[in-house]
């Protein structure tokens, strides 16, 4: 025997000569999760306007200096790119991460152990302070992702081998990681016992484009670093693989159907770890792009949430590489503007506003609404 999932709302004879069906789909189109995430973001900013109105503010008023302190210049625009530079990376790790159903909670924590890894070449010694750039940014590079590969390491073995819940795992070791990069700050590498670490040398520094403004006038004020040129070469790889490579495809298939996966051969245990593991090392390549390009040493407040906020990109972007990156020049646009606004806090709540609309419009994308006319149900 066989039984379909429809719900059907019955409507009031007296008033509504219709019923309403909620249906399961069998596939979605591709356009529709286009449609349904833009559709997520205007409700979210019809919710927020309420929120704003009902606390005495002007909505749109709040919106047009918004959009102003983020994209309102060309140099406003630059520092917009700086903070989506660690967005996009973010946003890949965790893109990556849940197209194979691992729920990748982590990601604000392999980016602290990216900055940390990253921070321990140039403190405590390991390429001199004399070495050049070329020399000092690969290696910062090598040691914060595998540092952030490592933080990925634990909860995908611990998934893999022992089928521990990698939700728990990751938003656990968010914490530790924290805590070491303070236990670094406040101990081992603290500058006169403040909670910085010493500024790093400038071989260490990323290049910015305002480095070029000697040659070209238009970069001059200009604050986007190389660490933008990183974050798009890792949408380009990651992309590659999901879409063109062998292991993409065992990564969606895991995803899409663990048993079919597991008939047709594919190791899901050695996937689950190297996927944690590549997703951590994009996280903690973010990490070490912030310190190099932007605070220059090493600090407790790196981060105003990076990793949680690739979450919301990834499902934002509906875990497609390329959409990471428009995505993520939007929020990078909200955290700036969280500089302007006063209270501090709507941009945040704009973002958790669009985190809840975006959860509840997965609805549309699993299930189909019919209008049936009473008395044609088929």
């Amino acid at each position: 025997m066989t039984s379909t999932a429809t719900t059907t709302i019955p409507a009031q004879r007296s008033r509504l000569p219709f019923t309403i069906r909620v249906e399961p789909r069998l596939e979605a189109p591709r356009w529709l999760g286009l449609i349904v995430s833009v559709g997520a973001i205007v409700v979210a900013l019809l919710l927020g306007a309420v929120v704003l109105a009902l606390v005495g503010g002007d909505p749109w008023a709040s919106y047009a200096h918004i959009a102003d302190a983020a994209f309102g210049s060309l140099a406003v625009f630059s520092d917009t790119l700086v903070k989506a530079t660690p967005l996009i990376l973010t946003g890949l790790a965790c893109a990556l991460a849940f197209r194979m159903k691992l729920w990748n909670i982590g990601a604000e924590g392999q980016f602290f152990a990216g900055a940390l890894g990253a921070s321990a070449v140039v403190l405590s010694g390991l390429v001199p302070a004399t070495a050049p750039g070329w020399v000092t940014i690969p290696v910062m590079m090598v040691a914060g992702m595998v540092s952030g590969a490592l933080w990925g390491f634990i909860p995908g073995w611990l998934k893999a081998r022992l089928k521990v819940n990698e939700i728990i795992t990751t938003l656990m070791l968010n914490y530790i990681a924290v805590a070491l990069v303070n236990f670094f700050v406040f101990a081992v590498w603290s500058e006169a016992g403040f909670q910085i670490s010493r500024v790093f040398q400038k071989a260490a520094w990323l290049p910015r484009l305002a480095d070029l403004a000697t040659t070209i006038p238009l970069f001059r004020g200009m604050t986007t670093h190389l660490g933008l040129g990183f974050a798009l070469i890792a949408v380009a790889v990651v992309w590659y693989i999901l879409y063109r490579s062998l292991w993409g495809y065992e990564i969606r298939l895991i995803g899409d159907n663990p048993r079919a996966a597991e008939y047709a051969g594919i190791n899901i245990t050695r996937n689950t770890v190297l996927v944690m593991m590549t997703s951590g090392a994009l996280a903690g390549l973010a990490g070490m792009s912030e310190i190099a390009g932007v605070v220059h040493r090493l600090q407790t407040n790196i981060s105003p949430g990076y990793g949680f906020t690739g979450i919301i990109i990834a499902w934002l972007a509906k875990l497609n590489p390329i959409v990471v990156v428009p995505v993520s020049i939007l929020f990078g646009g909200l955290i700036l503007a969280g500089r302007e606004i006063q209270p501090a806090g709507v941009p945040r709540l704009i973002q958790g506003i669009i985190l809840f609309t975006l959860i509840a419009s997965e609805v549309l994308l699993r299930y189909r609404i019919r209008i049936v006319r009473v008395g044609m149900e088929a």
